[in-house]
């Protein structure tokens, strides 16, 4: 089954976790990143931020991204609008966070048409963004730490959601 795929970085504050989301996105054939809240991003056209923060930045994001910034559809976006949009598309909004909703990644059947959500590695996912997700996943832990890094949960994620076992066929 073709599945589409998008994800939205909310409020991740570091430019490295961007361009290393921005690569491994584009590693997956992910459809669309969407950049929303204080997350930082590449220099985009009709950019009204001052040129010396653009070009830090983008500098910063391309040390991960190798360049990804250029070979994968990404935007800066409101997250409110975006969300609305995307439930009229008729995708299901899933939010990767740790929550007494959320289930194991392993057991999770990803629809069609995903839009999968990280939120910011400290704070997480606001209630108002939670509150707007249908599906909520996370990803068993068996160490000390409560947490992945989020692109490395997110890397697990979509790898899953992309190559569901599912959808496979085995010859």
């Amino acid at each position: 089954m073709e599945r589409n795929i998008v994800v939205i970085a909310h409020n991740l504050r570091s430019c490295h976790n961007v361009g290393s989301l921005l690569r491994t996105a584009e590693g997956l054939g992910i459809d669309t990143v969407y950049l929303t809240g204080y997350t930082p991003y590449p220099k985009a056209s009709a950019d009204t931020r001052l040129p010396h923060i653009i070009s830090k930045i983008s500098k910063q994001i391309n040390k991960t991204s190798l360049g990804a910034e250029y070979s994968i559809k990404w935007e800066h976006k409101d997250i409110n609008s975006l969300l609305k949009k995307l439930v009229l598309e008729k995708y299901k909004i899933c939010a990767l966070e740790q929550t007494k909703k959320s289930i194991s990644l392993n057991n999770f059947i990803p629809p069609k048409k995903l839009a999968i959500i990280l939120g910011s590695e400290v704070e997480g996912l606001q209630s108002d963004i939670l509150d707007q997700a249908e599906y909520f996943i996370q990803i068993p832990m068996l160490g000390k730490k409560e947490s992945f890094n989020v692109v490395q949960a997110a890397a697990m994620a979509l790898y899953h959601t992309r190559f569901y076992k599912e959808d496979l066929q085995i010859f």
